[in-house]
């Protein structure tokens, strides 16, 4: 009777250890490392990629300083001082050159990528924000105050503004060139601008949801994707009316959201502390897992070169600020 016992908890526990292998090795996303990135406190903000030099670039909003971490050797290689809020960070391979964008003073500190100097900077009068970059046009897009600037990246001067009806957050620009679709959470809209025109044209409203912060384009499948987080929810847009094709539950605090078209995927970085993994079956998207992170973690990068997803957890109690490498295992 006792071996009888024993045999039988040994088969309960294989049982319960090969359930946990299995659903280690159906998560959607394995953590691959943390790159530790040194005293940096408070908020992390957006990140940016130089794929010549294998660097990441992370916007420190809590410690006024931008990170610039080797993502192969996973070592911070050296971080820039003197900003002030930073939010948003563009790499323009172009003109090799690095756009921070200061939510403290409102200003657009750029450097050189080659030795990391500081080369110039825009005045944006306050809350400088998201920063995108259109190498085709050799232009920069910033989103400030209730504003869209845009940059000459040659000359870097300011050419041109935007006027919109609140502050911007994410926003993505059409492939063509000519439309910008900019999440404005304060006017409960997604803003369209025609670029050249220079002013909205249209402003797509999705009926009891609030709190539009990150945003991403699948201009493939013809569609706009946006997350609200009243209540936590992703939008799916039709790009050519900007009616709503499916509203779909998520998790909460979302910052950033990327599209992964090998994988036929998308990530959503939620602060509540997970990314949740939606995924696409008989061709309506599905969630197939939230993998947790840590609290706070809401913002990060999906660098398809790399085959990674970067996300950046903020310092909490004993665990430091690190860059999370995530990877998203082989495509179907």
């Amino acid at each position: 009777m006792i071996r009888l016992r024993s045999l039988f908890a040994a088969a309960l526990a294989a049982v319960a250890w090969s359930g946990t292998a299995i659903a280690q090795s159906a998560a959607p996303l394995r953590l691959e490392a943390k790159i530790p990135l040194g005293k940096v406190a408070g908020r992390i903000d957006h990140l940016a990629i130089d794929l010549k030099r294998n660097r990441m670039f992370v916007a420190e909003l809590g410690n006024n300083s931008l990170g610039v971490v080797d993502v192969r050797k996973h070592e911070v290689v050296q971080t820039l001082f003197g900003l002030k809020e930073p939010q948003g960070v563009g790499y323009d391979p172009n003109q090799d050159r690095i756009y921070v964008a200061n939510a403290g003073d409102g200003v657009v500190s750029v450097f050189q990528g080659s030795d990391l100097s500081r080369v110039g900077r825009i005045d944006l009068s306050q809350d400088a924000d998201n920063i995108r970059i259109d190498s085709m046009a050799h232009q920069v897009l910033v989103g400030y105050s209730d504003g869209l600037a845009i940059l000459d990246a040659i000359s870097g001067k300011r050419i041109a503004d935007v006027r919109l009806p609140g502050h911007p957050e994410s926003f993505q620009l059409d492939p063509t060139g000519k439309l910008v679709f900019i999440n404005v959470p304060e006017a409960h809209q997604i803003a369209v601008v025609d670029r050249t025109l220079g002013k909205q044209t249209e402003a797509w409203k999705v009926p009891g949801a609030e709190a539009n912060f990150p945003m991403a384009l699948d201009s493939e499948n013809g569609v706009l994707l946006t997350v609200f987080r009243k209540p936590p929810a992703v939008a799916i847009l039709q790009l050519a009316s900007g009616q709503v094709q499916v509203r779909l539950p998520t998790c909460g605090d979302a910052d950033d959201i990327f599209i992964d078209a090998k994988r036929q995927r998308f990530y959503v970085i939620c602060g509540e502390g997970f990314v949740e993994v939606f995924e696409k079956q008989q061709a309506a998207y599905r969630s197939v897992g939230r993998v947790p992170t840590v609290s706070g973690a809401r913002t990060g990068l999906f660098v398809p070169e790399l085959d990674r997803l970067f996300v950046a957890a903020r310092e909490s109690g004993s665990n430091p600020a690190a860059l999370w490498v995530l990877d998203p295992g082989s495509p179907p």
